[in-house]
């Protein structure tokens, strides 16, 4: 399958053809702001979870909500091309909501992969997922590494020179 951006109805159509074809589907999310090695670890131990990888990315706009309004520091698009250039994704996508609830229940993932640091009962889409009865994969290594802090030691650093 070659690395595609879908919108949402794209997305339903082609997980339904994949999902015929026997393929096991794991969906992925985040905000995707400053690609760091934690996110190219998280995204290939994701793919390692299924046949078929879809990356759901933050809008710009609530990434503002909750990270603030100098967030994010690439725009949407920049962030959709480069996330679906990495090997690992084969399919990336976005969603305007707070948490990822509505794009689980529209594509309905066998998994749904997120960081080490959560669990089922601190992910917001917990709820979704046992009701659904879609396995949660915590994947990639221990956060040592944040868009946030690439961001605050970029403007140290432009603030020293």
């Amino acid at each position: 399958m070659s690395r595609v951006i879908l919108d949402r109805d794209e997305l339903k159509r082609e997980v339904e053809t994949l999902r015929a074809q026997g393929k096991t589907i794991v969906f992925a999310n985040g905000a995707f702001d400053l690609l760091h090695p934690g996110h190219v670890r998280f995204l290939k131990a994701a793919a390692q979870e299924g046949d078929v990888l879809v990356v759901g990315l933050n809008t710009d706009e609530s990434i503002r909500k909750y990270k603030g309004p100098d967030r994010p520091v690439q725009p949407l698009s920049d962030r959709l091309e480069v996330v679906s250039a990495l090997i690992p994704v084969d399919i990336a996508t976005a969603f305007d909501e707070p948490t990822a609830d509505n794009i689980i229940d529209r594509i309905r993932p066998d998994v749904h992969a997120k960081g080490l640091d959560y669990t089922l009962e601190t992910l917001p889409e917990g709820p979704t997922l046992e009701r659904l009865g879609i396995r949660l994969a915590c994947v990639g290594d221990e956060k040592n590494y944040s868009s946030t802090q690439l961001i605050e030691r970029a403007a140290d650093a432009a603030g020293s020179t």
